[in-house]
């Protein structure tokens, strides 16, 4: 490697080390072998074929110095011709074995890569939905992205470059110690020269890389926000399109500002440092030169000796810096070890058993809920806050009981904030309760198989989502084994099948991300054909129609129809008309049911549900002989 290739890769690893040291992790040591240890065997050739490379280095020096001598003692031109092909020898062999480390190298960090996504991913899955709703998901990301690959780094570059730097360091003082160690003591003096600038200059690279990136981002969250359809559409209405323009280029100008200081600081620096090499191999020249007129070393020596010099400071830079490079490795192992130590909140029992067959009823028992506070599931460099908030949820239950017998209808209604959605993420288990318990055909959701649960307790949340996917690939995410047959029977029973069979692709047509090429009753009308694929004994709709015009929640409720024939429902509503013929009206208000009945029941005793009946349907007309529209879908509802 040339010294100036080295004073760049100085530039680089100062730039992008880690920003703060920390003390040496053994139990980071420990789990990083524990990583390495399925590939210990390339690891180990990895590093054998390193220190061979580092071997050739230094050899080659030493015959172009014997070619040299050589040719001044007018040797036979055999010699030369020998000494040449194995000079060309060692150079084919480097290539051979430059491959072979690299091929290596690739298969070692591709596949620490492999396993510490999978890792990460595979946890970030068990993680409960408050993980999901505190962290943002960009720095999430960046630890699946950023993180594991500079991890990998720590043994696909820094391992091997620490073994080779050190051999190629220890060989190559010992040859040019044997050469003359005058010269080679004289050539060291200027290391300092070349070491200190580095370590100083790096630090103000690193502060202004620092100082680039923050512009950068905040340029970059001004173009997504303003980029957005909504985003775009917000400013058009209300903005200013010469301020946003100012406010960019501002931003924008100081990014250029900046990129000019890096680039200029890194010229001079690396400039700087190449000098100093320069004038290093000058007084090997110099008093090399000296002695082999002198007749005390040989002409071809002092070649060696300025051959060997940059790989001589080339490891001795690389080694003064090593430790940088070792810390950034051990930062991306913790930073990625950090989100492995969360602990998920649900965990099936070893002893889990499955929902018992048949028809399936649901039951709360005296269930009390506080969402758990953020220390428990969330981490403050996820956040972007100082400190995680220990303090615990506001409890959002309390003791509340109620039962849906096989194939009854219940609908929870009340208030925004009252915990109705709470008792539907209970009933999936989304949650564990604090107190009290949850139960799936007589057993408690703690004692089943998440696997079970999934298959028997199937939702249909208020904003629909779906993955940026084809139709089928949707769908599939139900049941993943479902014919074709099958697909386009829930399709036709969510009455989505006409319109799906129109679309150019069909089932293959992409739906974009959450779903947006769809309306809103056509997107959920697919959410509710997902349900009725994946064929669950209980159905909670949460809000299913409450963001839904009256035509889009006429075809939305037509569909739910379906998805309650035969099935226990769960149904939270805001709007009252579609729970009327319920089995059990439950209301809530502030974590506990205050009133239960039927509609008619209810309205009769004129508490809290007729209040809010009566808001809603203030019409000056009589609410229980509403428009044909509520008529059409109060009992396609509740079945």
């Amino acid at each position: 490697m040339s010294m100036e290739m080295v004073a760049w890769n100085q530039v680089y690893t100062a730039m992008t080390g880690p920003n703060e040291t920390r003390p040496f992790s053994r139990a980071t040591l420990s789990r990083i072998l524990e990583f390495a240890r399925p590939r210990r065997k390339l690891l180990g050739g990895f590093l054998i074929l390193s220190v061979a490379t580092a071997i050739l280095g230094v050899a080659t020096p030493v015959l172009a110095g014997r070619v040299v001598n050589a040719i001044v003692d007018n040797d036979a031109p055999r010699v030369v011709v020998i000494l040449a092909l194995i000079i060309a020898a060692l150079a084919v062999a480097d290539a051979v074995l430059g491959v072979i480390t690299r091929w290596l190298s690739a298969r070692i960090g591709e596949g620490l890569i492999l396993d510490l996504r999978t890792a990460v991913f595979d946890h970030v899955q068990r993680m409960p939905i408050a993980f999901f709703t505190r962290t943002r998901t960009g720095a999430l990301v960046s630890r699946l992205n950023n993180d594991v690959i500079g991890a990998q780094r720590a043994f696909s570059d820094t391992l091997s470059g620490v073994v080779a730097n050190v051999v190629t360091l220890l060989l190559t003082a010992a040859v040019m110690f044997q050469i003359s160690w005058q010269v080679t003591l004289l050539s060291l003096v200027l290391l300092p020269v070349f070491v200190i600038p580095a370590r100083r200059m790096g630090n103000r690279l690193a502060s202004l890389e620092r100082e680039s990136a923050n512009h950068d981002s905040a340029m970059s969250t001004q173009m997504t926000e303003r980029f957005s359809a909504p985003g775009a559409t917000l400013v058009k209405l209300f903005g200013q399109p010469k301020r946003e323009s100012r406010e960019f280029a501002s931003r924008a100008s100081r990014v250029a500002d900046i990129g000019v200081r890096i680039a200029m600081a890194q010229t001079i620096f690396a400039t700087a440092l190449t000098l100093v090499s320069a004038l290093a191999i000058a007084v090997v020249y110099g008093l090399g030169g000296f002695y082999a007129l002198r007749g005390q070393l040989d002409p071809g020596a002092v070649v060696s000796l300025s051959l060997l010099l940059t790989r001589l400071y080339a490891p001795l830079t690389a080694l003064a810096n090593a430790r940088v490079e070792v810390m950034s490795a051990l930062v991306s192992f913790e930073r990625v070890f950090e989100v492995l130590d969360l602990k998920p909140l649900i965990v099936d029992k070893p002893d889990a058993e499955k929902v018992p067959d048949g028809p399936a009823s649901v039951e709360l028992v005296d269930v009390s809920f506080a969402y758990p506070s953020a220390d428990k599931v969330s981490l403050a460099s996820l956040e972007e806050v100082a400190t995680l908030d220990s303090r615990g949820g506001d409890v959002v239950l309390h003791g509340v009981s109620l039962k849906a017998e096989p194939g009854q209808v219940v609908a929870l209604v009340g208030s925004s904030g009252a915990g109705k959605s709470t008792i539907a993420q209970l009933v999936s288990r989304l949650y564990d309760v604090d107190s009290g318990s949850v139960r799936l055909s007589g057993v408690d959701v703690r004692d089943l198989t998440a696997e079970t649960i999934k298959q028997t307790v199937g939702m249909v949340t208020q904003d629909g989502h779906l993955f940026h996917d084809s139709v089928r690939g949707n769908l599939l995410l139900a049941r993943p084994d479902a014919s074709e047959e099958e697909i386009w029977d829930a399709l036709r029973r969510a009455r989505l099948a006409d319109l799906v069979g129109a679309m150019a692709d069909g089932l293959d047509t992409v739906v974009g991300e959450r779903g947006y090429r769809l309306s809103g009753g056509e997107r959920q009308r697919l959410t509710i054909a997902r349900l009725l694929l994946a064929r669950p004994r209980i159905v909670v709709l949460d809000e299913a129609t409450a963001s839904l015009d009256s035509t889009s929640e006429a075809a939305v409720q037509e569909a739910l129809g379906e998805a309650l024939v035969g099935r226990t429902a769960l149904v939270i509503a805001h709007r009252l008309s579609t729970v009327r013929a319920a089995d059990v009206i439950l209301v809530l208000e502030d974590g506990r049911i205050i009133e239960r009945g039927t509609h008619t029941e209810l309205l009769a005793a004129g508490g809290r549900y007729e209040e809010l009946y009566r808001t809603q349907f203030d019409t000056g007309s009589d609410p229980d002989n509403e428009s044909a529209d509520d008529d059409s879908t109060e009992g396609v509802v509740v079945g």
